[in-house]
């Protein structure tokens, strides 16, 4: 299925590009229209991060919603976990997330929740697509049926005082040195503010956005500034947030990077011993390191495998019943709190194992050696490479390969057009043996 506006995460591209005011106003007037259902008044919670362009589409998608009806509450730059969460708390009917996530500042991108806070599935979007591509004049509203606007100034202190509740109680995080690089970008208020109230001493970078600056040299996308903090204020840990606060990597105390795989082993051991998995296992994507698998394995635990996307990973565990998953790059769902990846509430998982075990955050997010892994990637301009002869053996060859001790992925990106290659096993030089093989066939018939 062709999906014209949405993608494995929304609206997403170029300000002024492909995000417009025009599309913009026209997705709260479609959005606002399907979820127009019964006879209360409807209410859609919008949120942003730090973007320029994000007051032109929040303005933009204000007038979209309130033409057809529906009042808006608008909450200013919060985290894209904090809307999914304000929504079903303020009993909305929609939410919307104003931002391209990682991405540099010239994107932006619209994410929607339903009132139960979750992502749309594919048959709303398909919904919202159609009505789009129609005529909406006949649906707007009468003029003394117009919604209104207005801004919830207690929006930050609801969250932060939500992500707080994460925490066993009565655990502070005092005697922890912390640095918390924000991105520039949507949590640049409340993740420092909720880390000193539960007691650290808290040291904040990326915390100073111009509306340019978001994600740029800073951010889980770009962890050097947050290792060189690290490394020179001797703090005990540091959290990278990306622009909307939903993935989140940690540094430990010598400066090394702690990515989303062995930050589930961290929370899934510590689930598992205090009886707090739903099901034997967690979720995760193809992208997870084969180094993952085993130790879970060698707990007890499963690792079930979904495409790449965190959308993909919370509908496996809402269809099965897990209660943590998650991504590599730091995407970390865990369901007993949020309904998507929360950057920050992964953290405070992390914390406060930490402050049980009372030892370096290196010791404890060291869980497993991570086998060889290597990724690459190949942009094309059309066609589909994947289908040509040639590269359907060279995958064939390198799977034999690498055998039983290792994996293969492969799979166009959702956002660009661009093949990844993966492999990874127990031989470093069989994996990038692998990896060359299948990059040079699909170079080649995408010449």
């Amino acid at each position: 299925m062709t999906r014209k506006y949405f993608g494995t995460d929304g609206i997403r591209g170029r300000a002024n590009g492909v995000i417009t005011p025009d599309l913009a106003l026209k997705v709260g007037q479609a959005t606002g229209i399907a979820f127009h259902r019964g006879e209360h008044r409807h209410r859609v919670v919008i949120g942003k991060d730090t973007r320029l362009s994000g007051y032109m589409i929040e303005y933009a998608m204000v007038a979209g919603f309130t033409s057809v009806g529906m009042d808006v509450m608008l909450l200013g730059p919060m985290p894209t976990p904090a809307v999914a969460m304000l929504t079903r708390s303020m009993r909305a009917d929609l939410g919307v997330m104003i931002s391209a996530s990682h991405n540099p500042y010239e994107d932006n991108g619209i994410k929607l929740f339903g009132p139960d806070g979750h992502k749309l599935n594919d048959e709303v979007e398909a919904e919202i697509s159609a009505l789009l591509d129609s005529d909406l004049s006949p649906r707007l509203s009468t003029s003394p049926m117009l919604g209104r606007a207005k801004r919830i100034e207690s929006a930050h202190a609801r969250y932060i005082e939500f992500a707080k509740r994460t925490l066993p109680r009565n655990m502070s995080l005092e005697g922890l040195r912390i640095v918390v690089d924000c991105a520039n970008g949507a949590a640049y208020k409340v993740a420092p503010e909720a880390l000193w109230e539960l007691g650290a001493e808290v040291i904040a970078i990326g915390v100073e956005p111009d509306g340019l600056n978001i994600n740029k040299d800073v951010g889980s996308t770009h962890p050097a500034a947050l290792i060189q903090k690290v490394r020179e204020l001797r703090a005990d840990v540091g959290i990278a947030l990306d622009g909307d606060a939903d993935r989140v990597l940690i540094v430990d105390e010598q400066g090394q990077v702690v990515d989303g795989d062995q930050l589930m082993a961290v929370i899934a051991r510590s689930w598992q011993e205090d009886g707090r998995l739903s099901q034997p296992g967690i979720v995760a994507t193809v992208m997870s390191n084969l180094g993952l698998e085993r130790y879970l394995g060698g707990l007890g635990l499963s690792l079930a495998r979904t495409s790449v996307g965190d959308r993909y990973v919370l509908e496996h565990m809402r269809a099965h019943g897990f209660n943590v998953g998650g991504e590599q790059s730091g995407h970390i769902i865990l369901s007993d709190y949020g309904t998507t990846g929360d950057g920050l509430v992964a953290a405070l998982q992390l914390l406060a194992v930490v402050k049980r075990q009372d030892k370096p955050v290196s010791e404890v997010c060291h869980c497993f050696e991570p086998l060889p892994q290597i990724l690459k990637n190949v942009r094309y301009k059309q066609g589909h490479p994947l289908k040509e002869k040639p590269v359907v053996s060279a995958i064939e060859a390198a799977t034999q390969l690498l055998g039983a001790g290792g994996r293969l992925v492969i799979r166009p990106s959702g956002t660009e057009p661009v093949i990844r290659v993966m492999a990874e096993g127990d031989d470093a030089d069989l994996v990038m043996r692998a990896v060359d093989d299948v990059v040079e066939a699909v170079t080649k018939a995408a010449a």
